[in-house]
């Protein structure tokens, strides 16, 4: 059976919901995966109006939309971060307060406990997001930075998120961390070092998306095979690396779109990702969710994007084989 195809809302979050549910339709898709801002989903809201998820739901079942997951990237990033004024552009003004970095990871840390019991209050079972670090910026290693203090930053995740996780377990939902520089886990390893800083509670997995690790050299199949039973949501996301001699792979503090990067982000199949490698693997890990597509490209109409992505990823999902090709070939 085909994996349903959706749409992460949030690159779309500047459109209000309903229209966003009449173009996902149009363009094809199975489902949405909600972004937690815009008025896609009010984490707030959700939980001081009783009708709030219902009218959320009815609205989707409108437009013959199905919902699996609600996603708070922008939120999580602020548990973990070293607060400065761009988290201030991301975040919701009650969560942002009077700006006081100590204050601003207290909410955070807040919302995405609340977070998980709007989850469940909606009825989805996975919540994805970013977490956040405090040690993205030794990734360079100069100065020479003591191991004492990356060991700091995977205690701060665990004495951090342990207590949201425990929400989590309490409300019955998986937090899906995507794996993504800037992010405590951004590759196998830091993913790995994370696993264990968390006692590899079950509440944390990934919500995996191969567009942050095919710039990086690592195969996104290694990374599914390497977590196979934490790959609690999967993203549909390109990337092409373009290093020609000028480009680095450092991106030169240029915006994504500039020509002169050594990699971009590209709309889903126009880019570098062997997306039916990743099918395999998820074929072959047991994973039976959605298939979520998050469109960005600065260089493409994201209308035209999205909707070739939603069948460019139909077109290439398919189910393993419940037969043996060779078993025909004896008595």
């Amino acid at each position: 059976m085909a994996r349903p195809v959706t749409l992460f809302t949030g690159q779309w979050a500047d459109l209000p919901l309903e229209e966003m549910c009449k173009k996902a339709q149009d363009f094809g898709y199975d489902g949405l995966e909600l972004a937690c801002w815009g008025d896609h989903f009010e984490v707030d809201k959700a939980l001081s109006d009783d009708t709030y998820c219902n009218r959320k739901r009815e609205l989707l079942e409108k437009y013959d939309l199905q919902l699996f997951s609600i996603s708070n990237h922008l939120v999580g990033q602020a548990v973990l971060d070293i607060i400065d004024e761009r988290h201030k552009a991301i975040l919701p003004e009650y969560v942002w307060g009077d700006g006081d970095p100590a204050g601003v990871n207290e909410r955070a840390i807040e919302e995405m406990k609340n977070t998980a019991r709007a989850a469940q209050k909606l009825g989805v079972s996975v919540v994805n997001g970013f977490t956040g670090s405090s040690i993205w910026h030794l990734l360079y290693d100069f100065p020479p930075t003591p191991r004492a203090m990356y060991d700091a930053g995977y205690q701060l995740l665990a004495d951090r998120w342990n207590p949201i996780l425990d929400v989590f377990q309490e409300c019955g939902i998986k937090f899906a961390l995507e794996v993504h520089p800037t992010e405590i886990a951004f590759d196998i390893y830091s993913a790995e070092a994370s696993l264990k800083a968390l006692d590899h509670r079950e509440e944390f997995g990934f919500n995996f998306d191969p567009s942050h690790l095919i710039w990086q050299g690592v195969d996104p199949v290694e990374f599914i095979r390497y977590f196979p039973d934490r790959i609690y949501h999967a993203h549909m996301k390109d990337a092409s690396v373009t290093l020609n001699g000028r480009t680095g792979i450092l991106t030169s503090h240029l915006p994504f779109g500039d020509q002169r990067r050594g990699w971009d982000f590209r709309s889903v199949g126009r880019g570098g990702v062997r997306f039916e490698e990743i099918i395999r693997a998820l074929n072959d890990i047991g994973y039976g969710g959605p298939l979520s597509i998050e469109w960005e490209d600065m260089g493409m109409n994201r209308d035209q994007g999205a909707r070739e992505a939603c069948q460019f990823v139909k077109n290439v999902d398919f189910a393993p084989s419940d037969i043996a090709f060779d078993g025909a070939f004896g008595d």
